[in-house]
């Protein structure tokens, strides 16, 4: 084992204290805007009947977690997330593969896809509902909708920006396609499909919450628009403070398996 030098020490040391740092800061950021956010409530310079405050959030938390109403929401929202997520994730690298064995194919739909993903997706949602049923599997939909189009492009993109010379290489050796997709393209494509996914699930999260705002009677879309239509505005910010829970979360998994896949 070589022995670490003495500027190696200082530049592990000098590393360690700079991310401590960062992460004391965000926490104190944190706090900063929460206790700024309890005395402007407190001291009447914000209405909180209209912004709430921490400690109502709080309140309203702690009482929907006492009757179980609020898990139900949350673990709807989620297993909608999970299941649109791993929908895109298959058909996302499977459309991929395809139209990059068959470049045909990607140069008569790569207009269409382009157009698709440049589509807002909350215009689509009304109709989903309407040809689908306000069910789960439609705010399932809704959930891949945003994500699949911008999923294909860039993993196709990826896919044919695969080292030429070792593609070239394979095909010296008698290799088909089967090698070069196995071998070249999706051992190199890893770390895009893992950057790909963490974005997705992001997307993925966000257009539940709008299949979930038009037609669902459980989850946390639901709950914000019950809560603005009820002048519940509590129940709207715990809410999406929830949702950032949530979307740190799934994130910080993605990121983890990253780093997996990375020492591998």
């Amino acid at each position: 084992m070589p022995e670490i030098s003495r500027h190696q020490k200082q530049y592990l040391l000098q590393y360690k204290k700079e991310k401590h740092l960062i992460f004391t800061a965000r926490i104190l950021l944190f706090v900063l805007l929460m206790g700024l956010w309890e005395m402007s409530a407190r001291c009447g310079w914000i209405d909180s009947f209209i912004f709430s405050s921490p400690s109502l959030i709080g309140k309203t938390f702690l009482s929907m977690c006492r009757d179980q109403s609020l898990f139900s929401h949350i673990g709807v929202t989620l297993t909608e997330t999970l299941v649109s997520f791993f929908f895109v994730v298959i058909l996302g690298v499977g459309t991929a593969i395809l139209l990059w064995c068959s470049p045909k194919t990607s140069r008569i739909l790569e207009p269409y896809l382009v157009v698709l993903n440049s589509l807002p997706k909350s215009a689509l949602a009304p109709l989903l509902i309407v040809w689908l049923g306000a069910n789960e599997r439609t705010i399932v939909v809704a959930g891949m909708s945003v994500a699949i189009f911008g999923s294909v492009i860039n993993l196709y993109s990826g896919f044919c920006q695969a080292d030429p010379e070792k593609l070239k290489l394979i095909e010296t050796l008698g290799g088909h396609k089967k090698e070069k997709l196995t071998k070249i393209i999706l051992p190199a494509s890893l770390p895009l499909i893992i950057s790909v996914m963490k974005v997705n699930i992001g997307l993925c999260l966000v257009g539940v919450i709008i299949g979930e705002f038009i037609g669902a009677r459980k989850g946390l879309g639901y709950l914000i628009i019950y809560g603005s239509q009820t002048f519940k505005l509590t129940w709207v910010l715990m809410s999406i403070m929830i949702l950032c829970i949530i979307a740190m979360g799934l994130y910080t998994v993605l990121n983890l398996l990253e780093k997996y896949i990375q020492k591998r």
